[in-house]
């Protein structure tokens, strides 16, 4: 038996701000979180400006997890775990009702966070808060979820498989909800400083927030950002069955692997091509169906160059009329926690009908000439998009969304 799986709770914490509709109405707006870093001293470093979350965080946070368990969380694991809690909490879903042993969590997890910039670790709480496990681990010690627990690394695409993974178990009766999303932060000087020695981060650190320009001529590598993002997969009958209000219908997906460089993308965009095509063929959508790319986009010259190359390969001419953006624009690359924020910002242009953003975009770069939707959100009638995701390694993975006619619009 296969089922149809829906999302009945989101929630996300970035730059822009602590809950889904601060961070929505900032993205319509093009506002950028890119500041100077304040998490450490960065004078030191290429790269001195980040997408960091809002410092009124850690007071945020105390509303939803015990002071004990705080001591063992790293600031990384806290977002996770307040992203799920609010996700929960939005879904208005109730454990209590159902049957613990068919709801589960998995997340996202390249790093945990704990870094220099992480405070009051001692030999009591390192092994805790350096468990790659932790953050699904957390989750089900709250709603004691007997179901699948775990955690999954595939660097910058880590959130999409999460999504993708939960979806399927849901669709083949293995779960009934699932818990899935991310959480990541790598601001800190030595990770900085080692995507600086590999040339991939923007050193244009004046202003701050102009320098994540994602398909603009003088892009000069990716901005890091930091934050979680969660959402509540249902099996369609459970979310209707209660009256859940559906953000969307996840279609299908893809996840493929390049095999073909540690850290560059195949040349041409041969491999996120391959893994757009199959994502349509197993989500079981046309070509002429997609309204929406919400891109990879990291502001890299390799990536933005191949994902265009990629998307037109794909979609030939009509790869022209399809809109695409990169919300890493505005938030910067979230690492880990990047597939389910652009997944949530996917499934919330669907919901709202509007496109967000490319800011930045003052520069068009000649040999990219697709629709960036440059600097101003758009209205736009979304019925089926996709959301990239590629990582470091080649890890490489689409989400297909579609608009549920029986949810709120």
């Amino acid at each position: 038996m296969t089922r149809r799986v829906v999302i009945s709770g989101m929630s996300m914490i970035s730059s822009l701000g602590l809950d889904i509709q601060t961070n929505w109405e900032n993205l319509v707006a093009g506002k950028s979180g890119v500041k100077k870093i304040h998490l450490f001293d960065a004078s030191h470093n290429g790269t001195q400006i980040a997408a960091e979350v809002p410092p009124e965080f850690e007071e945020f946070s105390r509303n939803y997890i015990k002071k004990r368990a705080a001591s063992q969380m790293t600031r990384v694991t806290r977002m996770c775990v307040v992203a799920a809690k609010t996700a929960v909490a939005n879904s208005g879903i109730d454990f209590a009702q159902l049957d613990r042993s068919r709801c589960g969590v998995i997340m996202g997890v390249v790093n945990t966070g704990n870094s220099s910039v992480e405070k009051d670790t001692s030999t009591q709480n390192t092994v805790f808060k350096t468990m790659t496990n932790s953050m699904p681990a957390w989750i089900s010690l709250e709603y004691q979820l007997t179901g699948p627990n775990f955690a999954v690394n595939t660097a910058c695409a880590s959130s999409a498989y999460a999504i993708a993974l939960g979806y399927e178990m849901i669709r083949n009766n293995q779960a009934d909800v699932m818990i899935v999303g991310g959480a990541d932060s790598i601001i800190n000087f030595e990770e900085i400083q080692g995507f600086n020695a590999l040339y991939a981060l923007s050193v244009a650190n004046d202003p701050p927030e102009k320098a994540s320009k994602p398909f603009s001529r003088d892009r000069d590598g990716f901005v890091i950002g930091e934050g979680s993002g969660v959402l509540i997969l249902e099996a369609e009958e459970l979310a209707n069955s209660r009256n859940a209000s559906v953000y969307a219908e996840i279609a299908g997906y893809a996840l493929t692997s390049e095999a073909y460089n540690i850290m560059a993308p195949m040349k041409d965009g041969e491999g996120m091509a391959f893994t757009m095509e199959k994502a349509l063929s197993n989500a079981g959508v046309a070509k002429e169906e997609i309204d929406y790319i919400n891109a990879h986009g990291t502001s890299t010259e390799l990536n933005d160059r191949y994902e265009t190359m990629a998307i037109k390969r794909v979609f030939g001419d009509r790869a022209y009329r399809i809109p695409v953006s990169s919300s890493k624009s505005m938030i910067g690359h979230t690492i880990g926690a990047a597939g389910a924020i652009e997944g949530i910002i996917t499934a919330l242009s669907i919901t709202h009908g509007m496109v967000t953003p490319t800011i930045n975009y003052d520069q068009p770069d000649p040999d990219l000439d697709l629709d960036y939707v440059a600097n101003t959100a758009r209205k736009k009638d979304i019925r089926v998009a996709l959301s990239n995701s590629f990582g470091f390694g080649g890890h490489n993975a689409t989400l297909v969304f579609k608009k549920y006619m029986n949810g709120f619009s």
